[in-house]
């Protein structure tokens, strides 16, 4: 008498476990709400470490590329990709720090022309929004990041990401009180408006007030650092090229100047100069509107007096710096001077 299940495979051990793999995740995650829910964790982490397995070799054997591609495909089928998400906050730290490893894997897979995982992902997007809300929850908030930061990657997840409520919360993230957590919203965040400059070029366009009077608060915090990281980051991405047209916009303010000014009398060194990098796009401009050459005119004596305060330069490399400030300096004379003579 014999028995089916004595039956030599026609597949390696190896292989048949790859290929239940998508479908053995799925069934552990979904047993974590059952009443063996602790025995279902083990068989979850269990599973993702071997899915780590699959997508990046052993050590003594490199990955299968055609056992990666269709372990992508099957966990996209399996709709193992949201349960992953969902059920992150349960997950123990071995088991996320294996499943941000599989996740930068997985979004790159490709099914011919298209990106299997992103694809379903942009089916998904409210397991975006799941990532960034998890930035309130300490024990994940890292993980969720560094998992955001892979999707920005690409330009249809960035940019849902950008035009999603959700991306408000970034300005509340980058001033937690947990200092590890806020510098990692702060990654997020830049990531965000400097991956796919034309895309966030866009964004800023349509969305330009919104954005700008969240930010106004950054640069008006309390908080020391976010107001030198805020202020220092304003300064580089407003500069880019794609983002002229912003920047000309951003320049014609006098709230923004005002903003600029005030910096300008920071108590640190640092925001001071950070500050004048910002404040000499606003007087350099050659067509200031008439309110920014008012503002300038009947503050020239406290704006010179401050401009002479900021340090001094130590060596060639300075001398940039101090051109720049002769000039600006130069400049708010001039259009002081312009000012009273035609009053």
């Amino acid at each position: 008498m014999s028995f089916s299940f004595f039956r030599a495979s026609s597949r390696s051990p190896r292989s048949a476990l790859q290929s239940d793999l998508a479908k053995a995740i799925r069934d552990s995650l979904l047993a974590l709400d059952s009443k063996t829910a602790s025995k279902a964790l083990e068989e979850v982490e269990k599973n993702i470490a071997t899915m780590r397995q699959v997508l990046s070799g052993d050590g003594d054997a490199e990955p299968n590329p055609e056992q990666v591609s269709k372990l992508a495909l099957d966990i996209c089928k399996e709709d193992v990709l949201s349960l992953l998400v969902q059920n992150l906050p349960t997950l123990g730290w071995k088991a996320r720090k294996d499943l941000v490893h599989c996740w930068c894997i997985l979004l790159g897979q490709t099914d011919g022309s298209t990106h299997c995982c992103v694809d379903y992902l942009e089916k998904h997007v409210e397991l975006l929004d799941f990532l960034v809300i998890c930035y309130n929850n300490k024990e994940i908030a890292l993980n969720c990041g560094s998992m955001l930061r892979e999707c920005i990657k690409y330009p249809t997840l960035a940019k849902y990401i950008l035009e999603s409520a959700s991306f408000e919360l970034f300005f509340k993230y980058v001033e937690l009180p947990n200092f590890d957590i806020a510098s990692d919203a702060l990654c997020t965040f830049k990531e965000l408006l400097t991956r796919h400059e034309t895309a966030v070029s866009q964004f800023l366009s349509g969305h330009y007030e919104q954005f700008f009077e969240l930010y106004e608060k950054l640069l008006t915090s309390s908080n020391y650092v976010t107001r030198r990281q805020s202020l220092k980051f304003l300064s580089e991405f407003l500069l880019e090229p794609p983002n002229s047209q912003i920047m000309k916009q951003y320049i014609r303010e006098v709230r923004y100047l005002k903003i600029m000014m005030a910096l300008l009398e920071d108590s640190s060194k640092n925001i001071q100069m950070s500050a004048f990098h910002m404040f000499k796009v606003f007087v350099a401009n050659p067509n200031k509107p008439p309110e920014i050459i008012d503002i300038l005119s009947k503050n020239h004596e406290a704006l010179l007096r401050q401009l002479h305060n900021l340090p001094t330069s130590k060596g060639g490399e300075d001398e940039q710096f101090d051109e720049e400030r002769d000039l600006i300096i130069n400049e708010i004379m001039r259009v002081s001077q312009l000012l009273n003579a035609v009053s």
